[in-house]
């Protein structure tokens, strides 16, 4: 009962089978090199070519002011203006920030490292603690320093935030009055 296979009954009848690689599809494969400019943006530098042309970074002043607690999403932070600004200039696309005790995370963003992403890089180390763990759970700032090394930001922290507005009811400041 054996009947010879036709086009209507298999999916493979005219097909032929050779380990012959067809030459147009290696020479595709090995002439494509290029590399995507979309992902990557204008004026953004690589940390290491900064170091090659001894470029000096700068950080901004307002990051030393947050008052964030390490293990709170950084989105609690008041001042959001703060959270869209560069870490360092000129801007770069990812940086290591370094802990006194030797914790060390990178931030990255190929469009430039903001404050949000080094401080969502840090919260992503430090949410599963609870604050009896933490010896200084505040941000006190970032430091660069170049002598000891060019391509990370030292991260320093201290024992109190910033001092929170108190928020009394209407009533109990009019009967305070």
């Amino acid at each position: 009962m054996s009947v010879p296979l036709t086009k209507v009954d298999s999916a493979i009848a005219g097909l032929s089978i050779s380990d012959e690689k067809p030459e147009t599809i290696e020479k595709e494969v090995k002439t494509k090199t290029h590399r995507r400019t979309s992902s990557t943006a204008e004026g953004i530098w690589n940390i290491k070519d900064l170091e090659e042309q001894k470029m000096d970074i700068t950080l901004p002043i307002e990051t030393q002011k947050t008052g964030w607690k390490l293990n709170t999403s950084p989105s609690t932070i008041e001042d959001k203006d703060i959270l869209k600004m560069f870490l360092v200039t000129p801007p770069v696309k990812k940086i290591d920030l370094h802990f006194p005790l030797g914790l060390e995370v990178t931030a990255r963003n190929l469009k430039g490292v903001t404050v949000k992403d080094a401080l969502d890089a840090i919260y992503k180390q430090f949410k599963k603690k609870a604050d009896d763990e933490l010896d200084k759970p505040y941000l006190a700032g970032f430091e660069w320093d170049k002598e000891e090394c060019w391509t990370r930001l030292i991260v320093h922290q201290k024992k109190e935030g910033a001092p929170q507005p108190s928020k009394k009811s209407k009533k109990k400041s009019k009967e305070e009055a």
